[in-house]
């Protein structure tokens, strides 16, 4: 099944394209790739409906996306970025290695998405993941997040940041009960 991958994302908004797209996707690097350009350039509209593709994508083969994270990475610095390009490159590394050579970086980004209190919930959630995830590598950031997360928690946070902060102060408990052992 050969498609023009733009006018399909444009065709029609819903899960069922979505998943369509993501299997035509498959395991191809070249699809995966074509996918990719459009998320990170292409207008507002096809940048998010992209960005859902990409997510399922990212689930099933998070491997064929690593070639193009140094690219997400980067364009997560770009003032007026959209937000559906932001959550879904934090989403995605959530459930992928990063490499070493973006580790820093990543950092960066999530500790400046999960201090913002402008930042949407789940930038913000999925940022307190990959830091809790990079805590395993690098255990003196723990305790930064930590008291980040706490900060927003005395503030008030939405049941949504709530919930992924109890998780995440469980995992970082846990790797300083690991690490004091």
């Amino acid at each position: 099944m050969h498609m023009h991958l733009r006018q399909e994302i444009l065709k029609e908004h819903s899960r069922a394209q979505t998943l369509r797209i993501a299997q035509w996707v498959g395991n191809s690097p070249e699809r995966a790739a074509a996918l990719t350009d459009l998320f990170l350039h292409d207008e507002y509209r096809v940048v998010q409906r992209a960005a859902w593709i990409l997510s399922h994508v990212a689930a099933s083969h998070p491997a064929l996306l690593q070639p193009h994270l140094p690219q997400m990475v980067a364009r997560m610095g770009d003032p007026g970025i959209p937000v559906a390009v932001k959550r879904n490159v934090v989403r995605m590394l959530q459930f992928m290695p990063v490499p070493e050579a973006l580790q820093g970086p990543v950092m960066d980004y999530c500790f400046r998405f999960l201090e913002d209190p402008a930042e949407t919930i789940a930038v913000r959630a999925f940022s307190m993941t990959v830091l809790a995830n990079l805590a395993q590598q690098y255990p003196d950031i723990r305790h930064e997040i930590i008291l980040l997360i706490e900060e927003q928690l005395r503030e008030g946070a939405s049941p949504g940041f709530k919930s992924r902060a109890k998780k995440t102060l469980a995992q970082l408990e846990k790797l300083g009960r690991k690490r004091n052992v």
